[in-house]
């Protein structure tokens, strides 16, 4: 990096790496939830979120690029080892083997919704300490806000056509 763009960075850089590096394990954990609960869906309702969750999967694909391109920028590297993600992670990963649709969507719903709270802190983070960070977090905050609606829609409506067929 620039030695110009590392010091407009009004924290502490390692910590930023830090916090970015485990952001990157959480995007390629969700991209491979994704990818394969898409492949894997089972039920009614299966060819709309096969098609969500492929969608969502390529947009992580895309964060995670996003991050490790800024984390090259800040002079670190990106974690190497796939065996490694699990362990730096902060949402973990939720293996699809029961690949019943409500399971992937709840899953998915779960994982969502501790990306927005990762991508909340980042922000709240770099909000006056580094502003390409915080435009890129930003960014990546406003997808991840749009995959938990986009799959909690279709959760209601899975919901609704299980009610109206019961009834």
């Amino acid at each position: 990096m620039g030695s110009k763009g590392r010091e407009i960075i009004g924290m502490d850089v390692e910590e930023l790496l830090t916090l970015l590096n485990k952001a990157f394990c959480d995007e390629w954990l969700a991209y491979y939830q994704y990818w394969l609960g898409a492949k894997l869906v089972k039920g009614p309702m299966k060819d709309a979120v096969g098609a969500e969750l492929l969608q969502h999967a390529t947009e992580e694909l895309g964060h995670a690029d996003l991050v490790a391109l800024r984390i090259i920028q800040l002079g670190g590297t990106p974690v190497t080892k796939p065996a490694e993600w699990y362990q730096h992670s902060n949402c973990g990963y939720d293996a699809p083997d029961d690949p019943f649709v409500k399971t992937l969507l709840e899953q998915n719903i779960k994982g969502e919704q501790c990306a927005i709270g990762v991508y909340k802190r980042l922000m709240d983070i770099t909000r006056e300490k580094d502003p390409i960070t915080y435009n890129m977090v930003l960014t990546i905050l406003q997808q991840e806000v749009e995959h938990e609606e986009d799959l909690q829609a279709l959760l209601e409506d899975y919901e609704l056509m299980v009610k109206m067929m019961k009834e």
